[in-house]
């Protein structure tokens, strides 16, 4: 029987599946090059002999941001390593190019500055967003202007001016989902930017939906371990040579060690984000029948992403927890919980954010890779200190299994809908 994640091109001839994309892009040409792990690139600068040749390509660059493919110049215009894992995730998310950045906000912030030298400084944007994106974005900080608006009125808020739409999908930190398709069609000749960092390639690849870019803040569930910082945008060949101008402008570059590791992290990708996502799916049932909590957030799409509000005090259960880091920041292969109205939210203006649902009763969780029954025993304990009383649940009582619960098995329980077969997923 064929991977589920078996790939067919335009001919009909099959290609190869996302988990081994996964593992091989970026990396194709090792063996050629007798090697096996991809080369860490340190260097800051190369030797050029030859000047006249260099400021033709330093003109060349300035003039389209192309790559030339020639021996590199300055860590500043680009570095092999970088460019290693931009090809890989540009191959993940299905484009013809992806640019990386120093983070995920350096990304955006790019995407804004090429916008804004176009003179088109309006932006439209559906909440919630990451709460640093909203700020930004509210701020005008770099000369932009925004419309906050439903996915419904996308269309109606667009103005001659308007440079880019962006949604957040599923949404931090309410895990809200919009309508990709819906939504690109909406936009008309506008381009759409998708942060795709909840979801990740794996669960979906919003290009094949519309949008034109895609962000990443890759110190999530790319990287995956908690200890790289960095930021990446899929997009198609002639607005990736736009923001490498701006890239090489503003200095936001990706440093060659963090690219290194975000290659390293792509390999692994599609492994962790399933197998935490089964265990986030076992979570959210069990949440959803507790008392002391109020209400599951949990996308249709999956993922391990869970956001639920409390009956009881929310600082108590991030206070309570042992074993789950309370910590901001998300897609470590360790479990982190954090109060979005305190942290990740709190530079948003508190009447938006709770209109966009970010209530002071929400907590939201990143599952990681732990087993699931140690990680409900620490929330359980957490729970019953956020609810100002012991409520434990036990273990005895929940009904013997001779197999693990599957996604779909966990989701119909939770009375979350099944998640419909996609190709490619």
């Amino acid at each position: 029987m064929p991977s589920m994640d078996t790939h067919w091109d335009t001919s009909g001839a099959r290609t190869r599946a996302f988990a081994t994309e996964a593992v091989h892009a970026g990396r194709d040409d090792l063996a050629a090059l007798g090697l096996h792990a991809p080369p860490l690139d340190l260097s800051t600068t190369y030797p050029s002999a030859d000047t006249r040749a260099e400021a033709a390509r330093v003109d060349a660059f300035a003039a389209d941001g192309a790559l030339d493919g020639g021996p590199p110049v300055y860590g500043r215009l680009g570095n092999p390593t970088v460019a290693r894992f931009e090809t890989a995730l540009a191959r993940l998310e299905g484009t013809d190019s992806a640019v990386a950045f120093a983070s995920g906000m350096a990304a955006l912030t790019a995407v804004l500055l090429v916008r804004v030298a176009a003179g088109l400084r309006h932006v439209v944007a559906v909440r919630p967003l990451y709460g640093c994106s909203d700020h930004l974005l509210t701020a005008g900080a770099l000369g932009s202007e925004v419309t906050w608006v439903d996915p419904a009125g996308i269309a109606d808020a667009i103005r001659p001016d308007t440079g880019l739409v962006l949604v957040e999908s599923p949404a931090n930190p309410t895990l809200a989902e919009v309508d990709l398709a819906a939504v690109a069609h909406a936009c008309g000749s506008v381009p759409l930017l998708v942060d795709n960092t909840f979801a990740t390639p794996v669960l979906q690849r919003p290009a094949q939906s519309g949008a034109r870019l895609v962000l990443h803040s890759a110190t999530k569930y790319i990287g995956g371990h908690g200890d790289v910082l960095g930021g990446v945008v899929a997009c198609d060949e002639a607005f990736a040579r736009e923001l490498r101008k701006v890239r090489f402008a503003t200095g936001g570059v990706l440093h060659p060690l963090a690219g290194y590791l975000l290659l390293r992290g792509l390999s692994t990708l599609p492994v962790r984000v399933r197998a935490a996502s089964a265990t986030a799916a076992e979570l959210v049932r069990r949440l959803a029948g507790d008392p002391r909590v109020t209400r599951v957030h949990y996308p249709r799409i999956g993922g391990a992403m869970v956001a639920f509000e409390v009956a009881g005090d929310p600082h108590a259960v991030t206070a309570g927890v042992e074993l789950i880091t309370p910590a901001v920041s998300l897609g470590s292969v360790d479990s982190l919980i954090q109060h979005p109205a305190s942290i990740s939210h709190r530079v948003v203006a508190a009447d938006d954010r709770r209109a966009a649902g970010v209530g002071d009763r929400l907590l939201r969780l990143s599952v990681g890779l732990e087993d699931v029954e140690d990680l409900w025993a620490d929330l359980d304990r957490a729970l019953g200190a956020g609810a100002g009383a012991a409520h434990p649940v036990s273990r005895a009582a929940r009904p013997a299994r001779t197999r693990p619960r599957t996604r779909t098995e966990a989701r119909t329980e939770a009375g979350t809908p099944p998640v419909p077969h996609r190709a490619g997923r």
